[in-house]
């Protein structure tokens, strides 16, 4: 696939930011092209409060922290990709020789907009990627400029992927960027290994051998302790051909018993191990992570699986340097990477009084483990029995008698119980397969004695190993030290190791490569760093400045009144203040010559003083004095100074301080009879006093001087118990004394309005807190203007006073206090089910103030049912009617009745339920059932649907015809003989509800021919056999059933094919509403269980289309591979397996995967079930659409067509029309159902790298 790069990446630029004027200091920003992705600009002169523009993306990157190494920023679900990139740039032969191609051979990313420019990107990024991350001084690097190397959209970096697949795509995405240069062989060079697969006769001694090229060994983990025992299972056990089982020998031209073995034939510099931690379970049909023990050592022999032996020891040698960490399930998660730093590049520190106290620690730990371990007990034990199996019963006895207590009494909550403890050390105990009897694992350890000797001298467990080696974490952006025990950790566990690095121990480093960060980096590329650190250092350095300018905000006495205690300005606020930037370091006399810059006019004394911006005006607090920083004499950002001469503002004295500052209190009082907005119980005002003034002067300000003062303690005035009298001997203290602050309530109470509520122990005991009311629309007759009066009501009051209050507020007959009822009113405007007249407002769950109509008709009683019907199929445009019944009438009385407010007769209708989201929903099959009986409820919409329901046992199966467009030519007749669907409203055409996977399927005509009623306990045979005697079907003249094929239907697509004519229908799950499709073929068909049926197209060649497709019967039997796929369609075309490319269509999205026949190494003990395309990612089912490129003829591997690219832009607009009230809706349905949202996983996507062609 070849795309093109011009667009990815552009030269360096310099774009000026933003400047700001300030005093005392100027400051001015530019940008260094891509590489940080951040917006350096910054806006200065701000609006008056509104806060300084101080965002974090406007700040440079933070400089390296103390360890000196950077991370890599994550995009979003990027962390694979972080850990393997520095994996790759902490392997110093791996970056070197990437540094070593330069630009004469790769090309430079400023010709990369150039026209037929060959500019190699992704190495080119991967280079600038390296050097920033060893030289540029940030604390982590951004991947950008790479992964849109890779042609990689935002979706694709929010999406998490496998890091073992990215290794792979990435290595063969380098392979192709690096054909025809001297890297060409880099990756070979450096992970290329050979495996040997050998069969040896026992009677020739023939040896029959096969090699496999591996970049990086995949290993079981799944029943096996470590690394070294699935090497050893993988090339040092033989299999045995032997009894029924037994080998072909091309020499002996016979069966003979054999043994076949594999071995490690040339061993990499650099070993990549990938584990397999998950797998799938085939009883449950799920993933899941394995999670068990699973050692590896830092230093491995692998001499004991080599084919050659003749070399030194140090020759196999490999030392750990990578773990690739996983940290979570199988659906997702996150990476990390634990990294030997080599080269010792980073800052390696752990303090020592960290470590002391970790010794400590770890000494206190292993004493406590040796008294509490109950391993070596249990280990005692079953050593005393030798190979002899005891039952683990008979184990816990035995440790009673040995220990003085028993398991469950000491280990049971640490470790669980016994026979869990025993299968979690599966490497030192063997449990039998029933788990009721256990013995010492004899195989917990290789038998093969060179790699028990090998095992003991060579691999050094990490708790032994050196304690000198420079082990860092590198987790995306932070990045931390860690000790080479802590590898240790990630034996097991949700936190794991999922892929392994080693490298040759003979493999040795020059010393001037020694913390030289440096070192072979080409020049051009340290140029450019070294250019980027100086405008970093630059732009820190302008960064540290704005940090310390501060925004003042000045307040000029002139332009102020006092009024209410607080100043109020007299212009709008935009006039009224000035905004001055300062540097916070600079001194009081500073400001004050900046402020006489600004006055020109100024006359008297200047006197500069902290104010605050309160919910009741402007109040001064203190003046400012001294010739200290401004920083030192308490000013900020943001902070308000009011200029003026220290006395008086407009000729009226001002009290400063805090002792005067002006509070906003809320007082209310109790309103009248439905007085006050939305029906409230109080009035509410604002008044401004003075902290210092106290209640009484207060209460003599709002009322009379006999009134009293309540306080609101909870802040609501709905909640009665919280309201508190104020005793009279408290009316002399303080507002600030009492506790009243801005926005403080209280409730004055004349002496008339204390007969209304009850007070004792200076508690309010009752009051009308639940008065509300209730809106009431006239629906009873039609009036020039809407009715509608609001009447007072509480959660207690009866839905039949609400009703004659409506209909005398109205002034209505009196005829309608008989016939009339209430119905609430949605947010639709939707008249919904009245509610009874014995309900109170309470029980009818009327929120107050809803809206409710005044209807005709009596409300239901007790014993009916309030029901909306429609009638016909078209559900959304058919008039909603309604209906009231009771609740044991039965459907067939229920549907007559229904059918005669409908004007209808006849006896071929039924009912159907009507599901929430207005889909056609379950048929009420049982006649003579009550409605109660069936749990029909007031509210319930029912459909009466056409067509009289089948008897008991049977099935009403709507037959639909399928015809490709080749089997319609010459038929245009069957068109006018059918009931068909129209093209552009039917099952083919684009619907009205923007179903555009249709689209696809303009060359296949479905039409409807008709229904049939069958039994559940008829075969499939005889379906097919009544369909043949359908009307429609008379002139094709079909002479046995087995010409006939069957699919079920669902939204009118292709469904689930039948097969086997002698399964009855009930087998099949044919439900009752189950459609199903007939397609006529031209030979007799009888496909088995095991026959996939797959509509093969090939492409046109040179042209964007295909072929009419056939069909293709495959034999999946033996197995269900892409290999065997390939196989199958070359044979059908006579053409050769290598120069067919294949791909499956999917219509839903329009877009074509391709069918790739490589598959992963894997252990010889693990079946390849994953490889089976019936699974994701291509879950091949019959009637899919597989298409055929034929590279003989046509050298496109570009599956897509017109049709494609029109059917995305149909799709891309209607996903912008959702969008709009997509939003809405979710907020809508979710508040109002109360619903749990379940959270699905996300489809499986493959990964993939895209490469432009070098030759």
């Amino acid at each position: 696939m070849t795309k093109d790069y011009n667009s990815q990446c552009s030269p360096e630029s310099t774009a000026p930011g933003g400047s700001k004027a300030t005093f005392g200091s100027c400051c001015k920003f530019t940008m260094f092209g891509d590489l940080f992705d951040e917006d350096f600009s910054f806006l200065s002169i701000n609006q008056y409060g509104k806060p300084k523009l101080k965002l974090k993306d406007a700040e440079p990157p933070l400089p390296r922290e103390n360890t000196n190494i950077s991370g890599i920023r994550n995009q979003g679900g990027t962390c694979y990709l972080n850990s393997l990139l520095q994996t790759l740039l902490f392997t110093p032969e791996f970056r070197e020789a990437l540094f070593s191609i330069g630009p004469e051979e790769l090309g430079s990313l400023e010709d990369s907009n150039k026209p037929d420019s060959k500019v190699r990107i992704i190495p080119l990024q991967l280079q600038r990627l390296f050097a920033q991350l060893l030289l540029l001084d940030q604390q982590a690097a951004s991947t950008t400029d790479l992964t849109d190397s890779f042609g990689w959209n935002s979706d694709e970096e929010m999406r998490q992927h496998d890091v073992q697949e990215l290794n792979r795509i990435l290595f063969s995405a380098l392979e192709t960027s690096l054909v025809g240069t001297s890297g060409h062989n880099l990756i070979n060079q450096l992970y290329h290994g050979i495996v040997v697969n050998q069969v040896i006769c026992k009677e020739c001694k023939n040896v029959s051998e096969r090699q496999e090229d591996f970049l990086d060994l995949t290993v079981a983990v799944k029943g096996v302790s470590g690394l070294e025992e699935a090497l050893c299972n993988m090339y040092v056990e033989e299999e045995h051909f032997e009894k029924d089982n037994l080998y072909r020998c091309g020499a002996c031209s016979k069966l003979v018993e054999a043994t076949k073995s594999a071995k490690l034939r040339k061993l990499p510099p650099f070993l990549t191990v990938s584990l397999l931690r998950f797998n799938f379970d085939f009883e449950k049909c799920e993933r899941y992570k394995e999670t068990r023990c699973y050692t590896f050592p830092v230093r491995i022999n692998l001499k004991p699986f080599c084919e050659q032996t003749e070399l030194d020891d140090f020759e196999y040698i490999y030392e750990l340097f990578s773990v690739i960490i996983h940290k979570g399930g199988c659906y997702g998660g996150h990476y990390h990477v634990y990294i030997r730093d080599i080269d010792e590049l980073g800052n390696w520190q752990v303090l020592e009084s960290y470590l002391n106290d970790e010794n400590e620690d770890l000494k206190d730990t292993e004493n406590t483990q040796e008294k509490e371990n109950p391993l070596p007990i249990l280990k005692n034990i079953l050593s005393e029995e030798g190979s002899t199996e005891i039952a683990v019963d008979q184990l816990a006895q035995k440790f009673l008698e040995k220990n003085g207590v028993s398991w469950n009494k000491k280990y049971r909550k640490q470790y669980g119980p016994i026979r869990k403890y025993l299968q979690t050390h599966s490497q030192v105990f063997l449990l039998t397969s029933d788990e009721r009897k256990v013995k010492m694992n004899d195989q917990s350890h290789p038998q093969n004695d060179s790699v028990n000797m090998t095992s003991e001298k060579t691999s050094t467990a990490i708790m032994g190993h050196s304690s000198e080696s420079h082990w860092f974490d590198l987790n995306d952006s932070k990045v931390q030290p860690i000790k080479e025990k802590e590898i240790e950790k990630q034996f097991q566990g949700n936190e794991s190791a999922y892929m392994l690095f080693y490298r040759k121990s003979q493999m040795t480093r020059p010393s001037e490569a020694r913390g030289n960060p440096r070192y072979r980096v080409p020049s051009h590329l340290l140029n450019e760093m070294d250019a980027a650190n100086l405008r970093l250092q630059k732009r820190r350095a302008e960064c540290n400045l704005v940090d310390n300018n501060i925004d003042l905000h000045l307040h000029i006495h002139s332009r102020y009144k006092l009024y209410n205690g607080a100043l109020h300005p007299l212009l709008p606020q935009k006039e009224s203040v000035l905004d001055l930037t300062i540097d916070k370091r600079q001194t009081l006399g500073d400001l004050q010559q900046l402020v006489f810059q600004l006055l020109e006019f100024w006359e008297g004394d200047l006197v500069l003083s902290l104010a605050k911006r309160l919910p009741a005006g402007l109040h001064i607090y203190q003046t400012l004095e001294g010739d200290s920083a401004l920083s030192d004499i308490g000013l900020f950002d943001g902070a308000d100074i009011f200029v003026w001469n220290g006395k008086e503002v407009d000729g009226v004295e001002v009290q400063t301080g805090i002792d005067h500052e002006p509070v906003l209190i809320n007082v209310l009082h109790l309103a009248g009879h439905n007085e006050g907005r939305r029906g409230q119980q109080f009035i509410e005002s604002q008044h401004v006093f003075s902290f210092s003034s106290n209640l009484r002067t207060v209460c003599e300000t709002l009322t009379s001087p006999k009134g009293i003062i309540l306080k609101n303690h909870s802040g609501s005035e709905k909640e009665t118990e919280k309201w508190k009298v104020i005793p009279e001997e408290d009316m002399k203290k303080t507002l600030r004394n009492i506790g009243l602050t801005d926005g403080s309530s209280i409730l004055v109470l004349d002496s008339h309005d204390q007969s209304m509520v009850n007070v004792a122990g200076g508690n309010l005991t009752s009051f009308t807190h639940d008065i509300s009311w209730l809106q009431v629309k006239n629906f009873c007759r039609l009036e020039p203007e809407e009715v509608q009066v609001k009447i007072t009501a509480t959660i207690e009051t009866m839905m039949a006073d609400i009703r004659l209050k409506a209909i005398e507020e109205m002034q209505l007959e009196k005829e309608l206090v008989n016939n009339t009822c209430l119905r609430p009113i949605n947010r639709n405007g939707k008249l919904l089910c009245p509610v009874p007249e014995d309900y109170t407002v309470k029980e009818a769950e009327l929120k107050m103030g809803s809206l409710l109509g005044l209807c005709f008709g009596k409300a239901p009683t007790a014993t009916q049912l309030f029901l909306y019907f429609l009638v016909g199929h078209d559900l959304h445009s058919s008039p909603e009617m309604e209906i009231v019944v009771e609740e044991n009438t039965s459907v067939k009385e229920c549907l007559n009745l229904m059918l005669k407010k409908a004007g209808l007769a006849g006896n071929s209708w039924h009912l159907r339920k009507i599901e929430w989201c207005y889909d056609d929903g379950k048929a009420l099959n049982e006649e003579d059932a009550t409605l109660k009986e069936l749990n029909i409820c007031s509210g319930d919409t029912l459909n009466v649907a056409e067509g009289k329901l089948p008897p008991k046992g049977f099935l009403k199966i709507p037959v639909w015809w399928y015809n490709l467009f080749s089997q319609l030519v010459g038929r245009r007749n069957m068109q006018d003989q059918v009931n068909c669907i129209s093209n552009n409203m039917g099952a083919l055409g684009l619907s009205a509800s923007g179903d555009s996977s249709t689209f696809i399927q303009s060359e296949v005509d479905r039409y409807y021919v008709g229904s049939i009623e069958i039994s559940e306990e008829a075969f499939l045979e005889d379906l097919k056999i009544q369909v043949m005697t359908l009307p429609s079907f008379q002139e094709f003249s079909v002479p046995l059933p087995e010409f006939l094929r069957v699919w079920t239907m669902e939204n009118k697509h292709l469904c689930k094919l039948l097969r086997n004519n002698k399964q009855q229908l009930h087998e099949l799950k044919l439900g009752s509403r189950t459609e199903i499709c007939i397609e006529l073929l031209h030979k007799e068909e009888n496909l088995g269980p095991k026959d996939l049926l797959l509509r093969v197209q090939m492409g046109i060649p040179g042209e964007r289309d295909y072929y009419h497709p056939v069909d293709l019967i495959w034999d999946i039997s033996k197995e269900c591979t892409a290999s065997a796929l390939r196989q199958r369609i070359a044979a059908y075309y006579s053409l050769p397996v290598e120069k067919i490319e294949i791909a499956k269509y999917f219509p839903d999205k329009f877009e074509w995967m391709p069918i790739s026949s490589w598959t992963q190494q894997v252990s010889k003990r693990k079946k390849k079930k994953s490889d089976s395309l019936q699974m994701g990612p291509y879950s091949l089912k019959d009637g899919d659409i597989v298409g055929v490129k034929n590279l003989l003829l046509d050298g496109s591997k570009d599956f897509s067509t017109v049709k494609d690219d029109i059917g995305k832009q149909m799709q891309k607009k209607l996903a912008e029309d959702k969008t709009r009230t997509k939003q809405t809706d979710c907020v809508q349905n979710d508040s109002f159902s109360g619903r749990k949202v379940t959270k699905h996983h996300r489809p499986e996507v493959a990964l993939s790298i895209s490469v432009g062609v070098f030759s």
